[in-house]
């Protein structure tokens, strides 16, 4: 668990550093989004989904973008060949969100906040880890400070979908919302 901590920790300064200089470039959006394709798929390594979230223990871990899909190939190209505690990483770019969508993260991009609200009702205790960009909407929302992609956490809301969210992630984020109950990993 320490050399995985050194390597998030590794992995956020080296995208932290790239997004000082974001928006200085004429590409700072794609930048931007190339940025959150490597932080998706690494947030995964740092939270502990409910058994009943997957039907065998090689079953993939299944990344949902809902919507209009702002990665492009840049999520492709972060996630080739990688894996989250052994298991492999799927794409899957879903129109509509519903309890049988089969994601385990599920990242809804800028947009239609009545449209996110939905999907997170049809996730809620779903054990599946949302993502956004859009404030308070979801368990874990970016945000850009000082030209920075970063992060804030709802852990509450980790905690009512069956998720456990490691410290080490907790003390990455630029603000967390404490669970209630319960003990951190």
């Amino acid at each position: 668990m320490v050399i995985k901590s050194a390597i998030l920790c590794i992995s956020c300064a080296c995208c932290v550093a790239a997004g000082n200089n974001a928006y200085a470039a004429s590409d700072g959006e794609s930048l931007e989004y190339a940025i959150k394709a490597a932080y998706l798929y690494k947030f995964g390594l740092y939270v502990d989904w409910p058994p009943t979230a997957f039907a065998a223990s090689t079953s993939a871990i299944n990344l949902c973008i809902a919507g209009a899909d702002p990665f492009g190939m840049d999520l492709d190209t972060a996630i080739r060949g990688q894996q989250i505690n052994g298991r492999p990483i799927e794409i899957h770019r879903i129109k509509n969100v519903g309890r049988d969508s089969g994601c385990h993260i599920l990242y809804l991009g800028p947009g239609n906040t009545q449209e996110a609200s939905q999907a997170l009702d049809a996730m809620r205790g779903n054990g599946v880890l949302t993502v956004s960009d859009m404030p308070g909407v979801g368990i874990i929302n970016f945000v850009i400070q000082g030209d920075r992609v970063r992060f804030v956490i709802d852990e509450e809301a980790a905690a009512q979908n069956g998720l456990a969210i490691s410290s080490k992630l907790l003390s990455l984020a630029v603000n967390v919302r404490p669970r209630q109950t319960g003990i951190r990993r």
